[in-house]
């Protein structure tokens, strides 16, 4: 089915995600940061390497250094401009993979289907994404896709509610899944969505469970942590709001079958980002009138705003197991952006590259140790970056310069230390990365000492690179003004990142 209009949540991140552009910094700034070994994870023999869409605090790497994703196979993809919205539209079937020391896996897709695409790894190795099952969807004329679970070495496909869609968003180490699906009434959603309401399901023991919602026709579950706890939005009654155009939407906590309503800051919109194992959610609220948003951190009871740097507008993105909360917030004029982590009640600046105006932060470990991306307004993505002990540093500086690729974003670092990256090819082209620090025990040192290793695979070159323009889907200076009138818009599903 396709994927209907991406929400408020994935506005925001779009936001987030327009950078501020940085310059070389000599070796005396990075004191403090240390080298990495750069390894490209490589592609199907297609020209792109993707990783999941930071429009949630994604997990696509794990503290074994396993790394869940997709890449192109040097297959044209007969439905690459009609397909289920889910995979890359590249012209290539892309496959999902599993990299681990050294060894990139194809984990194929489901019989009779072309694509599959990984979001989600556990702690144990679970992961979980989405496959094209080889069958059309009958409404909208493209190839239906189902949640699915590699466990094992082998898929197994989570099916679907009754109807036509599913995807998978996260699952615990205990197995338990949890997505979207739809169901198969038809008109209950009309006008504000399609024809079928989209449901939160939690799959788990081979049968899967529709979660309810908070009133409304619509749910759609996010995460789950080890304590089988789920997070997710739901609609709480079928009015269209003046402001929106849409019923309310409020995140929730599903604890043993129980959903529970976190509320909002004010408005009729909210979403969480994240969920720790403590139960702590993070997430975004429009405030009363629905013409501003802030972050939240939900705690046992208590919804607390964390507020901006004097725009109008907070972007949370990731939360760790310390309740510390890293994204992006806008200063007065909401005109520029900035890194921001929020720890103990205190809210800090992450600043930016050679005072350039605008970054945002994706991810935060147990180190506090915070990556992301930056670069001009104009906005494109140019530099991945890392933020440790108090300062800010262009991961480019930080692998060895003359290797031909520039990280362009960091999406994810897990509690080792290790970066997950996209980079730019020489020939344009975009392949997924991965960065290990040269400083680790577990780490060969070959590559290291400033020569970091670049691992790549032979892929064969578009006749129309994709550039970083092109793939990743920017808002100009000029759309800013609009943002109010984006509140017409809500979260609506996961993306592939990068996606045209």
């Amino acid at each position: 089915m396709r994927p209907k209009t991406l929400a408020l949540l994935a506005t925001f991140t779009v936001l987030v995600a327009i950078p501020a552009r940085l310059t070389a910094q000599g070796a005396e700034e990075h004191r403090g940061h240390q080298r990495y070994k750069l390894i490209d994870l490589g592609t199907f023999g297609g020209p792109n390497g993707f990783l999941p869409e930071p429009t949630q605090a994604i997990q696509a790497l794990n503290n074994h250094g396993l790394v869940a994703s997709g890449a192109d196979t040097d297959i044209p993809d007969p439905n690459a401009q009609n397909n289920s919205g889910f995979f890359p539209s590249d012209g290539f079937i892309a496959h999902a993979f599993q990299w681990r020391n050294g060894t990139l896996t194809d984990l194929g897709a489901l019989p009779g289907g072309n694509n599959s695409f990984a979001n989600w790894v556990s702690a144990n190795g679970l992961i979980v994404g989405a496959a094209e099952n080889g069958l059309f969807d009958p409404t909208f004329g493209k190839p239906e896709a189902d949640a699915v679970l590699w466990k094992d070495g082998k898929i197994i496909d989570l099916g679907t509610l009754g109807a036509n869609f599913s995807l998978a968003t996260a699952v615990n180490d205990w197995g338990q899944v949890v997505g979207k699906t739809v169901n198969t009434v038809t008109d209950q959603c009309e006008p504000y969505s399609q024809p079928f309401c989209q449901r939160a399901f939690l799959w788990q023991d081979g049968a899967m469970q529709d979660l309810g919602t908070l009133g409304g026709p619509e749910a759609i579950a996010l995460f789950v942590n080890e304590r089988g706890q789920v997070a997710g939005w739901a609609l709480t009654d079928s009015t269209p709001n003046p402001t929106t155009g849409f019923p309310t939407q409020h995140p929730f906590l599903s604890d043993d079958g129980t959903m529970r309503d976190l509320g909002t800051l004010g408005g009729t919109v909210g979403f969480p980002t994240d969920l720790n194992n403590r139960g702590q959610v993070v997430g975004g609220s429009s405030l009363t009138g629905d013409l501003a948003s802030h972050p939240f951190l939900w705690d046992r009871g208590t919804l607390t705003d964390l507020g901006t740097f004097g725009g109008s507008f907070g972007f949370p993105e990731s939360i760790n197991e310390a309740g510390h909360v890293v994204g992006s917030a806008t200063l007065p004029g909401d005109q520029v952006y900035h890194a921001a982590l929020w720890r103990n009640g205190v809210m800090t600046d992450l600043g930016t590259v050679d005072g350039d105006p605008v970054s945002g932060a994706f991810h935060v470990n147990s180190r506090d140790q915070v990556v992301g991306t930056s670069g001009p307004l104009s906005g494109e993505w140019v530099h991945a970056f890392l933020w440790e002990n108090g300062a800010i540093v262009d991961l480019n500086t930080l692998v060895r310069s003359n290797s031909g690729v520039q990280l362009v974003s960091a999406p994810d670092i897990n509690d080792r230390g290790e970066i997950t990256a996209l980079g730019k090819l020489p020939n344009g082209t975009i392949h997924a990365f991965l960065l290990i620090s040269c400083e680790e025990e577990h780490v060969d040192r070959k590559g290291c000492e400033g020569q970091a290793t670049i691992v790549t695979q032979s892929s064969p070159v578009p006749d129309n690179p994709t550039s970083t323009n092109a793939i990743y889907d920017r808002l100009t200076p000029e759309m800013l003004a609009a943002l109010r009138d984006r509140f017409t818009h809500r979260h609506r599903g996961l993306g592939i990142w990068p996606r045209r």
